[in-house]
């Protein structure tokens, strides 16, 4: 038989989540985004759950022509815009919007020969500074962008940093108005934490683009956590118990002897390891839902296995599931975010982690 370990997709927590940033911003049309391979659940695993958006954002070429293959028609857009001349190309050939941060992407279309001019997306740099033009050059790209027979419609963008903190949005905001103020076009400012947190603050996006929340894990945890914001987990990795031991006091266990038993202990061994895409930094003490029921790891994480104490299910024993994020079977939800966090890191990189040798399954 296969080993004992498989990732579930839900469509149906694609579509409730969805509802869900659409509500936050009822006055907006709404970008899936797809990027990293749908945030490693797999684009064609996750088209039919995002079918109800306006459009689709993602990063690179291949991943608009998969969806273009899937057959949508709407609007694509290209987060990080073309990186070579010829990517205008098969903008041209599959209707791509494209965002424009940089004078080379400029003097790259000034060049492009098309029949069909170029829905572009100008980005301003309010403070992220990573990709965008500096406030002060906005209005002389924009020009010049205007000014182009390849161009047709220039709608206006940025990227928050710090919407998921205290710090907030206000003063980007700032920036971006004062930068965009007089010039015509859409807006698309506002990603998870502000589609969420700052929906009811004046903010305005013509656009909205939520990308994590979409996926069910909280913007800005552990402030708030999914379900506060309403939000189903959309991907549950799950594992089952290949054995059990009984440790004395004074036993160890895993590789650099990391966890002692202080007492006489039943664990389980689980059929997942950091093969798998579970992080191998996780510390003893990482929740684990074990027949629906929380618990812990002890000692480290290893290439195939986990260990878990058993000490809260002592009905469990070989084949029994062990949820490692998501949705058990009895409909118990352990966040991503939690495991995460235990890790040091955030929701995003565990989807993205999970491991090819994974199987995966589609659940409606």
């Amino acid at each position: 038989m296969p080993r004992p370990i498989q990732a579930t997709i839900h469509l149906q927590a694609l579509r409730d989540n969805v509802a869900v940033c659409r509500r936050a911003a009822p006055d907006a049309r709404l970008w899936a985004v797809v990027k990293a391979n749908a945030y490693g659940h797999g684009i064609e695993r996750v088209f039919d759950g995002l079918r109800g958006a306006d459009g689709i954002a993602l990063l690179d070429l291949d991943e608009a022509v998969r969806v273009r293959k899937l057959g949508w028609r709407g609007p694509l857009l290209l987060l990080e815009g073309v990186f070579e001349q010829r990517d205008l190309e098969l903008c041209s050939r599959l209707g791509l919007w494209h965002t424009v941060h940089c004078q080379e992407q400029i003097d790259m279309l000034a060049t492009h020969k098309t029949n069909e001019p170029h829905r572009v997306f100008l980005k301003v740099n309010s403070g992220m500074n990573r990709l965008g033009f500096q406030p002060e050059q906005v209005r002389s790209a924009w020009t010049r962008l205007n000014a182009l027979p390849q161009v047709d419609e220039i709608s206006l963008m940025t990227h928050f940093s710090d919407a998921d903190g205290p710090k907030g949005i206000a003063a980007q905001m700032a920036v971006f108005r004062q930068a965009t103020d007089d010039l015509p076009g859409e807006r698309t400012v506002s990603n998870s934490a502000a589609t969420l947190r700052h929906s009811g603050s004046g903010l305005v996006s013509d656009w909205v683009r939520p990308g994590i929340a979409t996926y069910g894990s909280a913007p800005d945890y552990p402030l708030h956590d999914a379900a506060h914001w309403g939000l189903q987990p959309t991907m549950t990795l799950a594992a089952r118990i290949i054995a059990t031991r009984t440790l004395a006091p004074g036993d160890t266990v895993g590789y650099g002897s990391l966890f002692t038993a202080d007492k006489v202990m039943r664990i389980g061994v689980v059929a997942c390891g950091y093969a798998d895409g579970y992080p191998r930094v996780c510390p003893t003490g990482t929740p684990v839902l074990v027949d629906g029921v929380r618990c812990r790891t002890v000692g480290r994480v290893s290439m195939d296995m986990i260990t878990v104490d058993l000490e809260p299910v002592p009905q469990a024993g070989m084949g029994s599931e062990v949820t490692l994020w998501g949705r058990a079977g009895n409909g118990a939800v352990l966040p991503i975010d939690e495991v995460a966090a235990a890790a040091g890191t955030v929701g995003y990189e565990l989807m993205c982690a999970l491991a090819l040798r994974v199987p995966v399954v589609v659940a409606d």
